[in-house]
């Protein structure tokens, strides 16, 4: 592509002869951003008059234009250790994920810690995690700790148990089997705590780069006392602020509302655990699992809840909670309306608190939602990856209730606000992934249109912060653009029982790419944050 550019941190900017996804002009072609922000759109011929008067025209060549993307849901640094470390998601057998073990330790003789990410023996043939005897003998001895996909249990060395004192008395420990709970949330802060600062900072621009390169502005970051550490999120923080990249917006999953404050975070939320996850036994149900004898593991309570919306609310920031079982989100939605009782409804909406994964709903939590103001912040990758008649979910809970997960038609007709993210490094930031994973819902039922999908994780991250004036190509938004190489735009849905809008031109609906399963996704020429480029493979 064509281009006369001027580097200059406040430079007027011209794009032209592309598609803009804008609901100011569904036909536009043309936009020119000022300081920062959208200042025009339209069209070509009206392009002409600003021409001259820019510091910047980028010729677009055919190439579309929309917000970028914001992911939701984010752990920063664990995303970066996966994309520069020891990932083990595309591993397809036990014996595979050995393999890479022996030779990612073999390779980094100098490291004081081995971290790794992904295995899920759900999908392996021999249907279970590697041992720690094994583990101890493919490391030579070293500490290592290695995340189940979904990062709520995990198996480590006994090199690293070393470094715990006390962690056989810890609940979670099961000698022999992966470690959850406290147990698990130890290991975790001691391998963490191994890392060097280098380290740390060296994973967190990796994620941020990989994000630029899909067309993400913006990234919640999800850290917490048993996520992280308070140096890894403070330092990610100062990261942001420092280098160009998408923003980082920081929840911090703590009890103690005014540490959160201190910590620079806008909301004591994010993965503030209500439950664990289905993959791991964890999450919180109200019937038994079809695959074990319990029902899971509850963290907080209605009470706990309602004290801590009442504290957040009054303290101007707002709650969260990762609730992914029926009977954990029955908890959480409890404990918000506790708090409505004692605050006022207004007050508790407008604070637009937020549930995180909020995967097995009934629809009287979701009318809940929607009563209370509340936020689903959810990732459509889980049902691509887990859902399904023979997925892991039929698995955890039967057919019968694995079907019900992820209802995002039915959160949308009831007014529920979503937010998409991935979750990474759950599952890969993949934006246009995640769109195509909800309009492309296992569940017929539950899928939505692309349009919906794409608000979701554009204009709806931005919602879930409180931001009302971003996340679409108006004037006087902030200037958050990617420029796609995409193919023919159309108006979407999966099937008829989602609305389309009117592929009549005439209605004015900005189109988007084709996402139908099989086909290619939009390749990421260009990524813009607040004006500044991020990203850049235009002349690639």
């Amino acid at each position: 592509m064509s281009e006369t550019r001027i580097d200059s941190a406040h430079r007027t900017v011209l794009l032209r002869g592309g598609e803009v996804h804008s609901p100011a002009d569904p036909f536009a072609t043309a936009m020119v951003v000022e300081r920062g922000h959208v200042a025009w759109v339209g069209s070509e011929g009206a392009a002409d008059a600003f021409a001259s008067g820019v510091d910047e025209v980028v010729d677009l060549e055919g190439a579309l234009v929309t917000p970028a993307f914001v992911d939701a849901h984010v752990h920063t640094t664990a995303t970066g250790l996966a994309l520069t470390g020891l990932d083990l998601s595309s591993a397809a057998s036990l014996t595979e994920a050995a393999e890479l073990i022996r030779r990612y330790a073999a390779a980094r003789p100098a490291d004081r810690i081995l971290i790794g990410h992904g295995w899920d023996a759900a999908r392996w043939p021999e249907r279970r995690a590697p041992r720690r005897d094994e583990l101890d003998e493919l490391t030579g001895g070293r500490p290592l700790y290695l995340t189940r996909i979904d990062v709520h249990s995990a198996v480590v060395t006994t090199a690293l148990l070393d470094l715990v004192p006390g962690i056989r008395e810890l609940t979670g420990f099961r000698d022999g089997e992966p470690l959850t709970a406290d147990a698990h949330h130890a290991v975790r802060a001691a391998a963490y705590a191994a890392l060097s600062p280098q380290q740390r900072t060296e994973a967190q621009r990796a994620a941020r780069r990989h994000a630029a390169s899909l067309g993400i502005g913006t990234l919640h970051e999800c850290g917490g006392p048993e996520i992280s550490s308070e140096g890894d999120f403070t330092g990610l923080l100062d990261l942001a602020r420092e280098e160009a990249g998408p923003r980082v917006v920081g929840y911090w999953a703590d009890l103690d509302v005014e540490r959160a404050r201190a910590l620079g975070a806008v909301g004591a939320a994010g993965d503030l655990f209500a439950d664990g996850s289905l993959g791991s036994h964890t999450a919180c149900l109200h019937e038994t699992y079809a695959d074990a004898a319990h029902t899971g593991v509850s963290h907080l309570d209605a009470a706990t809840v309602a004290a801590h919306v009442v504290a957040a609310t009054e303290a101007g920031l707002q709650a969260g909670f990762h609730a992914i079982g029926d009977a954990a989100v029955t908890a959480v939605v409890d404990g918000v309306r506790a708090a409505s009782e004692k605050l006022g409804l207004a007050r508790i909406r407008a604070a637009r608190h937020r549930v995180e994964h909020a995967e097995m709903l009934t629809p009287e939590t979701i009318a809940a939602f929607a009563e209370l103001g509340l936020t689903a912040s959810v990732q459509p990758a889980f049902d691509a990856a887990w859902g399904g008649e023979d997925g892991m979910y039929t698995d955890r809970l039967g057919a019968e209730r694995a079907r019900t997960l992820n209802p995002y038609a039915a959160l949308l007709r009831a007014g529920v606000p979503l937010a998409f993210g991935s979750d990474s490094p759950v599952t890969p930031l993949d934006p246009w992934g995640t769109v195509r994973a909800a309009a492309f819902h296992r569940t017929p039922e539950h899928r939505i249109s692309v349009r919906a999908a794409f608000t979701a994780h554009t204009r709806g991250g931005w919602r879930a912060v409180g931001r009302d004036d971003a996340g679409t190509l108006v004037p006087g938004a902030p200037a958050d653009y990617a420029v796609w190489r995409a193919e023919e735009l159309v108006v979407q849905a999966p099937d008829d029982r989602v609305a389309r809008w009117s592929t009549d031109p005439r209605s004015g609906t900005p189109g988007l790419p084709d996402l139908t399963p099989g086909g290619d996704l939009p390749v990421c020429l260009r990524t813009v944050v607040f004006g500044q480029t991020v990203f850049d493979r235009l002349n690639g």
